[in-house]
């Protein structure tokens, strides 16, 4: 290949990141869309519904770090494709607890949801570092919010499919379909994905343009050690910006899981509508999610190269994302059910503008632990997926109605503001220090290091 010849093999990687995640999030919905008939088959109230929900959360969070660690120490490439397979297994073992007794099919319904998510778990740290690796820092953001996006694309495409498979055949089809989409899925990963430096159709004009604008296209040269380096994720814990980032982040996937998990149901039971049509009506603020989503990422690499400070390019649609999402609570007001939808459809919107949590983390993750680094945001966020769908579930079971449960979702948008606004201060690529006694110095450590600031 001529090396004045430039490629765009970037857009191929960026394109498979945005159908595994719309798949990883398909999967994870599967369970939203086929709650209210599941409830109903297997007998059970609002709070233990609350806590299948949850399973995913409890895996998910916990295998974030040792996700990540994997990701650093075996490559993005093999690590994702064996996460792929896995969890789209369970999800089609799903399929089959409908014939167990009620109280055995509970329990294995919870288990395999807790099993999908800790196989779900290195997916977008992953995504963070495959971005970081073959994207230059002007279109990171872009493409972290392309790849996050699919998160509302999934919804979009997959809910009406959904609604109609539970509809037409019975809720345990959903989790058959989805499953073996997604383990052939994983196969093609394998065929497409490599590293900046190996890929077989990558022109050395696209190497150097990625390399020379602060893609980290040496990440998978060097891997990590063969354990954690505690004292990094100590820096990693003490730093003001990312503990802000964090909570940002937790208050985000606040929102994420009420669609995730209870909005359906919210549609079935609060508003009265069938599963078929509330899988065509969820797919519509998943729509305008999936377009808030593109469109924060797009903005906030437009103001990059206009000038602006990187802190700025990032914080200005995550903040007026936010407050757009607190719209949700109007719903409590109305009555008609195109204004339901149009509220939720705005909220959802401004959430996929303010969704920029991902590129934030490749904007200031070492290096040295970019997968570790994006697990552990992905470990705060992701307790969301844990506490929201509970809260909800009790708030439900005490109050008869879901009027609380949209105050309780549209006040964790307002915290991420503040946390935005006051806690995390400038954005900035962290540089860590190694703790460990040095003999002497080594100035191209930290030259590297401070290339890859921005």
């Amino acid at each position: 290949m001529q090396a004045t010849k430039k490629t765009h093999v970037r857009y191929l990687i960026l394109f498979m990141l945005f159908l595994v995640t719309t798949i990883n999030y398909a999967d994870r919905a599967t369970i939203a869309i086929a709650g209210s008939s599941l409830q109903k088959d297997l007998g059970i109230d609002a709070v233990t519904l609350g806590y299948v929900f949850s399973a995913f959360g409890w895996a998910y969070v916990a295998g974030q770090i040792p996700g990540g660690w994997l990701l650093d120490r075996f490559g993005s490439k093999n690590v994702y494709a064996f996460s792929i397979f896995t969890w789209s297994l369970f999800t089609l073992l799903q399929g089959f607890v409908g014939g167990l007794p009620v109280a055995w099919a509970v329990v294995t319904l919870f288990t395999l949801r807790f099993l999908v998510g800790f196989a779900e778990a290195p997916s977008f740290p992953g995504n963070a570092r495959i971005v970081a690796a073959w994207f230059p820092t002007q279109e990171r953001g872009t493409a972290s919010a392309i790849f996050n996006s699919a998160q509302y694309f999934a919804t979009a495409l997959f809910a009406p499919i959904m609604g109609w498979i539970v509809f037409s055949f019975g809720w345990e089809h959903v989790f058959v379909v989805m499953g073996a989409l997604g383990i052939v899925f994983s196969m093609v990963w394998l065929k497409t994905i490599y590293n900046p430096r190996q890929h077989p159709r990558i022109s050395p004009a696209e190497l150097a343009h990625i390399e020379q604008n602060g893609g980290l296209v040496d990440m998978d040269q060097k891997r990590g050690n063969a354990a954690p380096k505690w004292g990094y994720i100590k820096q990693l814990l003490t730093s003001r910006m990312l503990l802000g980032v964090y909570l940002g982040q937790y208050c985000i996937n606040a929102i994420t899981y009420f669609f995730l998990t209870w909005f359906p149901v919210y549609l079935v039971q609060e508003r009265g509508m069938t599963i078929l049509k509330a899988g065509f009506i969820a797919s519509l603020p998943a729509v305008c999610g999936f377009i808030g989503g593109v469109l924060g990422g797009v903005i906030s690499d437009w103001l990059l190269r206009r000038g602006n400070s990187l802190t700025f390019s990032r914080k200005l649609p995550i903040v007026c994302g936010l407050l757009l999402s607190t719209t949700m609570v109007f719903c409590n007001y109305v009555d008609a059910e195109w204004m339901v939808v149009g509220f939720m459809t705005l909220a959802f919107f401004g959430k996929g503008i303010g969704a920029l949590g991902w590129a934030v983390v490749a904007d200031t993750s070492p290096k040295q632990i970019a997968g570790l680094s994006g697990g552990l945001f992905n470990t705060f966020g992701n307790i969301a997926s844990i506490t929201t769908p509970i809260v909800i579930g009790y708030i439900i079971s005490a109050t008869g109605s879901f009027k609380w449960a949209l105050v309780y979702v549209g006040a964790n948008a307002l915290v991420a503001v503040f946390s935005y606004l006051v806690i995390v201060g400038p954005i900035k690529r962290i540089e860590l220090r190694d703790d460990a006694p040095k003999p002497q110095a080594e100035p191209g450590a930290n030259g590297e290091l401070a290339s890859s600031r921005h």
